[in-house]
Parts: C-alpha cells; sequence; structure tokens
C-alpha cells in the first residue's frame, strides 16, 4: 500500500512539477537588464532582450523602446543580470539503482538552480535517451543532456553502469557496441588494461567518437592525452605525471603525501603544456575533491539542501562511498588532506596560466554530499579560489561547455540567433561569483521559469524527497 501511495504522489507531483510555469508562450521579453553574455565582453547594461520559439530574436537597447507592446511574457529586468543556461559537466543519471527518484529529483533541481545542460558520464543509456526525448517534447523538465552510456572499466567494475573490459578486443566491441546504440562518447574508468586502453583510444578515432574520464590507472597522463583523450576527470593523472615517481605510481599504490613531497614543477610544467598543445581539458569536480578529502569533518545533518535528497540516498548510497572513502583511500593524516585540497587548486592556476581549458563539473550525485544543481554554485566558487576571474570561472560552466562539445554556434553565450539558455538574476556575478545563486528565473530552451514557478518545484522535489524510504 506504501509503494501504491507513494507512486501515486510521485505522479501527482511530477505533473505539478512538469507545469509549474507561467502559461506557455512563444515569446518572451526581458526589459532594462544587464546582458553578460560571457563571452569576455564587459556587461551590456539597459538592454531589452526578446526570446522567441526558443531562440534569443534580438538583444537592443532599451532606449529604443521597440518591445514594449509585444505581446509574450515581459519581464522587468531592471537591477537585474542575464547570463547563459549554466552546465554541470560531469553528473550521473542513472547509476544503476544507486539514485532511484533521479527523474523526479535532479532533473527539477538542475533546472531550479540554472543548470539548463548537463553531460552524463555513466549511466543506463536507453533510459536517459528516453528522458532526453521527453525533455525536448516538452513533457518532462530538465536540462539538456550529453550521454556516454555505461562506463567503461577493469575486468572487475566498481560501479554499476559500467562494461568490464579485460581486452584490447572487450574494448573495441564497447566503443562499436555504444556507438551504434546512439552514445555521445566513450567514458573511461581507472581499472582498464593499458593495451585496452589504447584500442579503446585507436577504435574511437576510427568511430568518430570522443572519449573522456579517468586517467586510467596503466597509463601516463601524457600517453592518454597523447592518444586522443579529450578531457581528464578529477585531476586524476595530474599528480602523478608532475613527479619522478610517475613509473612507481603505474605499478602500485599512490597516497597524497607522496604526491605532495615528490610534486616537481618542472615535471607539471611540461606535462601542463602538452595538456594545452593537445586541447585536452580539464574537469576537476573541484567541490567533490574537498569533500572526499574533508568527509571526516564535514557534517551535513543541518544543510537546508538536505530537504531534497531521498532517505536512500543519504542512509545507503552516500554511506556506501563514505565508507569506501574513510577505509580505502583517505590513508593520509587529515593536516596532510588539507594541505593537499589547496594544492590542488594551486595546480589548477597553473594549468590554466598554461593554457589548459577547464569545465566545471561536480560528479553529482555519487560525489558524497554533492547536490544536484546546487553544488555546481559551489564549483564555480573553487574555481575562483583557484584564482580565476568570476568572468573566467563563469565560462567553465557556460562557453567553455559549448566549446568543448562543438555547440558554441547554438549555446554556451547570450547572443541574437542562439538557443535561450538562460538565467536571470538578482546581482552581478561578476562582483562576486556566489551571486550565481540569487535566481530570479530561467529560461531553459525557451521555456521560462518565474521565480514562483521555481519555488513550486523545489517545493515539489521536497516533498518526493521526504516520501521516499529506504
Amino acid at each position: 500500500m506504501r509503494r501504491l501511495f507513494f507512486s501515486i504522489l510521485v505522479s501527482m507531483t511530477l505533473c505539478a512539477i512538469v507545469w509549474a510555469q507561467s502559461p506557455p508562450v512563444s515569446v518572451v521579453i526581458i526589459h532594462d537588464v544587464t546582458v553578460i553574455d560571457a563571452t569576455g565582453a564587459p556587461a551590456q547594461p539597459h538592454r531589452t532582450v526578446i526570446v522567441r520559439s526558443g531562440k534569443i530574436e534580438e538583444i537592443a537597447s532599451s532606449a529604443m523602446g521597440m518591445a514594449g507592446k509585444l505581446p509574450g511574457v515581459h519581464v522587468d529586468g531592471s537591477g537585474k543580470f542575464l547570463i547563459p543556461g549554466l552546465w554541470d559537466m560531469h553528473v550521473h543519471l542513472v547509476f544503476g539503482t544507486w539514485f532511484p527518484h533521479s527523474k523526479e529529483i535532479a532533473l527539477p533541481l538542475f533546472i531550479a538552480n540554472g543548470i539548463t545542460g548537463v553531460r552524463d558520464m555513466g549511466g543506463e543509456l536507453d533510459t536517459l535517451r528516453q528522458w532526453r526525448k521527453e525533455i525536448a517534447a516538452g513533457t518532462l523538465v530538465g536540462p539538456r543532456m550529453i550521454i556516454s552510456g555505461p562506463m567503461l572499466d577493469g575486468p572487475q567494475p566498481r560501479f554499476p553502469s559500467s562494461i568490464a573490459i579485460s581486452t584490447p578486443e572487450d574494448g573495441r566491441r564497447a566503443v562499436d557496441d555504444l556507438q551504434r546504440r546512439g552514445a555521445d562518447f566513450i567514458k573511461l574508468q581507472s581499472l582498464i588494461p593499458r593495451d585496452a586502453v589504447f584500442a579503446i583510444a585507436d577504435e574511437a578515432r576510427k568511430q568518430g567518437i570522443p572519449f573522456v574520464g579517468h586517467v586510467p590507472d596503466s597509463v601516463r597522463a601524457s600517453e592518454a592525452s597523447s592518444a586522443g583523450q579529450k578531457s581528464f576527470e578529477h585531476l586524476i593523472g595530474i599528480f602523478e605525471g608532475s613527479s619522478p615517481l610517475e613509473d612507481e605510481f603505474l605499478k602500485g599504490p599512490k597516497t597524497e603525501t607522496k604526491f605532495l613531497s615528490t610534486y616537481d614543477p618542472e615535471r607539471a610544467s611540461k606535462l601542463f603544456s602538452l595538456l594545452a598543445k593537445n586541447h585536452t581539458w580539464q574537469c576537476p569536480t573541484l567541490v567533490w575533491e574537498r569533500g572526499g578529502n574533508l568527509i571526516d569533518e564535514t557534517d551535513f545533518a543541518q544543510d537546508s539542501r538536505a530537504k531534497y535528497v531521498p532517505a536512500y540516498w543519504k542512509e545507503v548510497t552516500w554511506k556506501k562511498f563514505a565508507d569506501q572513502i574513510v577505509h580505502d583511500y583517505n590513508a593520509d593524516d587529515l593536516a596532510t588532506r588539507k594541505h593537499f585540497v589547496q594544492k590542488e587548486l594551486e595546480v589548477v592556476n597553473a594549468m590554466h596560466h598554461a593554457g589548459v581549458q577547464f569545465l566545471a563539473g561536480t560528479d553529482t550525485p555519487p560525489g558524497v554530499y554533492i547536490f544536484p544543481g546546487f553544488s555546481l554554485h559551489e564549483e564555480l566558487q573553487r574555481f575562483v579560489a583557484a584564482g580565476f576571474t568570476p568572468m573566467e570561472a563563469l565560462q567553465t560552466a557556460t562557453l567553455n561547455p559549448a566549446q568543448f562539445l562543438g555547440v558554441n554556434d547554438r549555446l554556451g553565450t547570450v547572443e541574437k540567433g542562439k538557443l535561450a539558455d538562460l538565467v536571470l538574476l538578482e546581482a552581478n556575478p561578476l562582483d562576486d561569483i556566489r551571486n550565481t545563486q540569487k535566481i530570479s528565473a530561467v529560461i531553459a530552451n525557451g521555456r521560462y521559469f518565474s521565480r514562483a514557478d521555481l519555488d513550486k518545484m523545489l517545493a515539489g522535489v521536497a516533498l518526493i524527497a521526504s516520501a521516499s524510504k529506504k
């Protein structure tokens, strides 16, 4: 009976979330707004932005008064700031059975937080493709999705939504199968054997499909980059490749104590130059790195965001991750781990100055205490802490993802003719990057969500989360 009740509740709440918006219209006019287009150009005050049928039709001086009588939704943008919709470039939405109700929880949380696009880095391909169709059709609220399908890992994968790879033939077959099934890219995990890594790289090149992910434990970061890996996640391979002990790290255990004590700036500089030359992007998931390293002094019990998280996530899946981190990964003392978290910021800054390109990603929700949507804003703050300007941090979630995905002719900036993924803010993010959290409205694929709509959406998610049980 409880399951039936919960099913009915979810269905009713989903309907409310889907239609929690102002009446559907084809035109939205934002008056007298300051446009931050994310190209790097100065902010443009007193602009009128017209959105028609999902595209930015016009950006003009408000003094022209050319839009006052247009039929549609009229939004007062005075004192507000318009930025491109944000992207979270490392998420897992259907991770086996580990995160039930992700469709009802994560998808609306992204939109409520101004995240209008995500790169799913490992999940159930058919389910995700179906969600993508529903989002495009307007029957489901959610972000645009770029999808890998199941991850490629070693002979005994550690996570769900994975394909076991033991041989080069396994690797080639997996690439062929995923490409045929409609995956947008290939995601590598850590345990793939060395000869299989290069077979995957070769087959991906032949099939014309990008491969990204972890630098597998069996290869050097320089080798993965030169083989064509398009992005590295979590800074894996970076500290190894910046140490004279790199060969030793390929063979056995790694500790942050060793990473710190053997870090060689000259070796690091050579590696960073290679990554920049090869256009090997970095998605460092800095909030997740901090959370994992400092897990033993972190308490989210009173966090206001916890009400959006189902009990199963907190009490089963996150606990599983936390136990694994504490017992298997955090071999160093807390002081060393704090030093390492700070060193990661220094390394990101050095890579940035070397010309390496960056993407904002959170590893939500597998990252312990990473909250869908909300944590992307923290990630932008971590980039600023690493020395990025607020504009550069903003670009890691706007312009840069569009360039990385090859869709910067359609997305990533606020410019005439581009798709209307937009976020209206109450305060200037170039003054303080934390202002990306002060959301007044969201336009996702041309669909307008007022602040009241977003609040209804959040309330619906909280209701579903509170009703779910282990």
